[in-house]
C-alpha cells in the first residue's frame, strides 16, 4: 500500500511538466525587424524598470522589517496627514509613467506607421487559408496546410515543422517596407507573424493595416491567432523572404503562371485532365471537410460519393461550388478559385469514387458563369 501518494503523484506532475517544458524560453525573442527589435527594447526598458522599482519597494519593506521589528523594542512613529510624504507618492509615481509613456508612445508610433510603403500586399483570411494579393503586381495566390495527412491522423512520425507548413509562402524582398492590408472574406481571423511583431485582426468588411521591413533573408512562421472554426489549428502563415534579385525572379515567374493560367481557361480539355488536376485541387482545398474518399462528416459535411450533388445535374454542382451554400459551413470557391480549379474540381468529385458521371464541367462554362453573375 502506498503511504504517501502526493509524492509520488507530485514526482510524476514534475515528470511530465518538466519535460513538456523543456523548450520553454523566458524572455522574449528580438524577432527580424524595425518593428520586433523595437518592442524588445521597449519590453527590456519597462521590464528594467519593474525591476528597480522592485528593489526599492521590496528593500525598504525588508529592511524595515529586520531593523525596526518589535523584538529589538522599537516603537512605531505616529504622523497624520504629512504634506511631503502625500507629494511623494504622487509626483513619483507620476514621473515613473512619463518616463515609460515616452519610449511607448515612439514605438506605437513607429508601429502604426505605414506609409510610404514599396510594396502593398493585401491579406484575405478563408476558413482555413490564406489568400495573399500584390497589389499593382497582378499577382494573387492561396496559401493553404501542407502538412501531410498521415501526420495529423497520428499515423507517421511528425516533423519539425508540424502544421507549420503550407504549399504557397508568402514571399518578401528583404529590406523592402511592406504594407500589409489584412481583412476577412468570411469570420474574423488573425494574421500573425512572431519575428515580425505583426499580428492583426482579419474582420469581414474592415481592412486593418500594418507594415513591416525584414532585415535578413529566411523563413519566418506564425498562424491565424482566432478561433475561426473546427480547423482554426490548419490554418498557419509562412513567410519567405528572399535577396532582391531572387525576389524579382519569382515575383517574374508568378507573373507568368498568371498568363499561363488564363490561356488555360481558353484550353480544350479531355476529361482525363480535368480529372487529374481536380484531383489535386480537392486534396487541397476540399479534403479537410468532405475527406479523402469523399465520406464526409455528417451532419455538417455532408458526403459527395454518391450524393444527389455529385450525381445529379452539372449545372447544379457547379453553382454549389461557385456559390457555396447559405446557412451551412460550404464555403463560396467562386472568388476563391481559377476558372480552371473549379472546372477541374467539379469534374473529379462527379467522376471520383464510384460516381463515375463521365461528364464534365470546363472552364469555359465556369467563365461563362461569371460573366453572367458580372451583368
Amino acid at each position: 500500500m502506498m503511504r504517501h501518494p502526493h509524492v509520488w503523484m507530485g514526482l510524476l506532475l514534475w515528470s511530465v511538466f518538466g519535460q513538456a517544458q523543456a523548450a520553454w524560453t523566458v524572455n522574449m525573442a528580438p524577432g527580424a525587424t524595425e518593428v520586433s527589435h523595437a518592442v524588445f527594447d521597449l519590453h527590456m526598458t519597462i521590464f528594467w524598470i519593474c525591476v528597480i522599482i522592485g528593489i526599492v519597494v521590496f528593500g525598504a519593506m525588508f529592511w524595515s522589517m529586520v531593523i525596526h521589528r518589535r523584538s529589538t523594542g522599537q516603537q512605531a512613529a505616529h504622523f497624520h496627514e504629512h504634506t511631503w510624504v502625500e507629494i511623494l507618492w504622487t509626483v513619483v509615481p507620476f514621473l515613473i509613467l512619463v518616463v515609460m509613456a515616452i519610449p511607448a508612445t515612439k514605438t506605437l508610433i513607429d508601429i502604426y506607421d505605414a506609409s510610404d510603403s514599396d510594396i502593398d500586399i493585401q491579406v484575405t483570411g478563408y476558413q482555413w487559408k490564406w489568400h495573399y494579393k500584390y497589389l499593382g503586381q497582378d499577382v494573387e495566390f492561396f496559401s493553404n496546410l501542407a502538412t501531410p495527412a498521415e501526420q495529423i491522423h497520428n499515423k507517421s512520425p511528425k516533423d519539425e515543422h508540424y502544421l507549420l507548413e503550407v504549399d504557397q509562402p508568402l514571399v518578401l524582398p528583404v529590406g523592402a517596407k511592406v504594407r500589409f492590408l489584412v481583412t476577412a472574406a468570411d469570420v474574423i481571423h488573425s494574421w500573425w507573424v512572431p519575428a515580425f511583431a505583426v499580428k492583426r485582426d482579419a474582420i469581414p468588411g474592415f481592412v486593418n493595416e500594418a507594415w513591416t521591413r525584414v532585415e535578413k533573408p529566411g523563413i519566418y512562421r506564425g498562424q491565424c491567432t482566432e478561433l475561426c472554426g473546427k480547423d482554426h489549428g490548419f490554418m498557419p502563415v509562412v513567410v519567405e523572404v528572399k535577396s532582391k534579385a531572387d525576389y524579382d525572379t519569382w515575383l517574374g515567374e508568378r507573373k507568368a503562371e498568371a498568363a499561363k493560367l488564363k490561356e488555360l481557361t481558353s484550353k480544350e480539355w479531355t476529361l482525363e485532365e480535368l480529372v487529374a488536376r481536380g484531383d489535386k485541387v480537392y486534396h487541397t482545398t476540399c479534403v479537410a471537410c468532405h475527406q479523402a474518399e469523399g465520406q464526409g462528416l455528417p451532419p455538417m459535411f455532408p458526403a459527395l460519393k454518391g450524393s444527389k450533388i455529385a450525381t445529379g445535374p452539372k449545372e447544379a454542382h457547379l453553382g454549389i461550388v461557385f456559390h457555396g451554400k447559405p446557412g451551412t459551413a460550404m464555403a463560396a470557391f467562386g472568388k476563391q478559385l481559377s476558372e480552371v480549379d473549379i472546372a477541374a474540381v467539379v469534374t473529379y468529385e462527379r467522376n471520383a469514387w464510384g460516381n463515375n458521371k463521365g461528364d464534365m464541367v470546363t472552364p469555359k462554362d465556369v467563365l461563362a458563369l461569371k460573366q453572367a453573375e458580372a451583368q
